[in-house]
């Protein structure tokens, strides 16, 4: 999976600390929602992106890498048995997946602009900072320890986010607060959908908890 990197890319967390709504909502390549803009910002995104492609495609966490790729050119790829590796590459304008996935498996023609690799240049990759971005570290963990944890992480994540978007915290007080909700959650083993929902209401309440908001 490839990361953008978002708009703190290379930064490290003293420096997060003091970062704005504002700059924190200024995506270098994408344009979405609020709310997956700072999930991108987090490295929160991708965290899930993971934790979708390892029940999507039935993959150990493991198996499921992620690069930064600023340039946002290679949207996804794949390794086969023999090596070989297959990309996908898009400009990176939403209406394209969304396109796809309201007509899947056709493709819809449309008078978006086309990629031109002779005018991207390079195309680079770079390691993921989990030290600094530790949301995309917790989706690992979240995914590795089963049961629960990823419905908590989930709504935690959604609360924080919130507060955040609403002015009530810092920035960095989001993946605090994810941190201190997985390591105050007790998993429910083969829980059913009642359970899945009781798990989101209580990591809901605990993070406001936890932020004071």
């Amino acid at each position: 999976l490839t990361a953008s990197g978002g708009p703190f890319r290379g930064k490290k967390a003293e420096e997060l600390k003091t970062v704005t709504l504002a700059q924190a909502l200024n995506h270098p390549r994408w344009k979405m929602g609020n709310k997956i803009t700072i999930d991108s910002a987090t490295l929160m995104n991708k965290g899930f992106e993971v934790i979708e492609a390892r029940w999507l495609f039935d993959m150990a966490p493991q198996q499921i890498d992620v690069v930064v790729h600023p340039e946002s050119i290679i949207h996804s790829m794949v390794e086969y048995c023999d090596g070989a590796v297959m990309a996908q590459l898009g400009l990176p304008d939403m209406a394209i997946p969304i396109s796809l996935a309201l007509e899947y498996p056709k493709r819809l023609s449309n008078r978006l602009e086309r990629l031109d690799l002779k005018t991207v240049g390079a195309l680079t990759f770079e390691a993921p900072d989990m030290e600094t971005f530790r949301c995309l570290r917790f989706a690992y963990d979240a995914l590795k320890a089963g049961d629960t944890y990823c419905a908590a992480l989930n709504a935690a994540n959604e609360a924080a986010v919130a507060a955040f978007l609403e002015g009530k915290i810092a920035f960095c007080a989001i993946q605090d607060c994810l941190d201190e909700v997985l390591q105050r959650h007790r998993p429910s083993k083969g829980a059913d959908l009642d359970e899945i929902i009781r798990v989101d209401a209580w990591a809901r309440e605990t993070a406001r908890n936890i932020l004071e908001v």
